[in-house]
């Protein structure tokens, strides 16, 4: 999919806000939701979405929810370090197929890194269950305040 074009209803990240797919919760208000990557690139990787934008990238978000997002990007970057202990933590957002983009609803990786652990691929991870999951979230959610 290109930079352009119309917004699916149906991407998967659509249907976990609308509760349609379960999801491993770390963060929820009324304008952002951050949850566990079921394709974990490393340990304690998790994804933050804008709930009330269609925007498909960075291109088309609002500036109020962006900056909603981006805070709690922050947020969840700060907890996954006092949770988890990483040597550092990569934060990305792609933009587009040729960019890099596999699920065209905005959204952000908070990635944390080792330097004795190799990166898995984005989009190429083995599936991780919500049994691994859950525990890596209530730290990361505990740590976040």
């Amino acid at each position: 999919m290109s930079l352009h074009g119309a917004y699916d209803p149906d991407n998967v990240f659509a249907r976990i806000l609308r509760g349609e797919i379960p999801a491993t919760k770390v963060w929820e208000d009324d304008h952002v939701l951050a949850f566990m990557d079921v394709f974990p690139q490393s340990e304690g990787h998790v994804l933050v979405v804008a709930k009330g934008s269609t925007a498909r990238n960075i291109l088309e978000i609002e500036a109020d929810e962006l900056a909603r997002v981006t805070e709690v990007v922050r947020r969840v970057a700060i907890g996954v370090e006092k949770a988890l202990k990483p040597d550092g933590v990569t934060i990305s957002q792609f933009n587009g197929e040729a960019g890099g983009q596999t699920i065209f609803h905005l959204h952000f990786h908070v990635v944390p890194r080792w330097a004795d652990r190799p990166l898995k691929g984005h989009g190429h991870a083995p599936m991780a269950t919500p049994e691994q999951l859950q525990p890596l979230a209530e730290r990361i959610r505990a740590a976040m305040g």
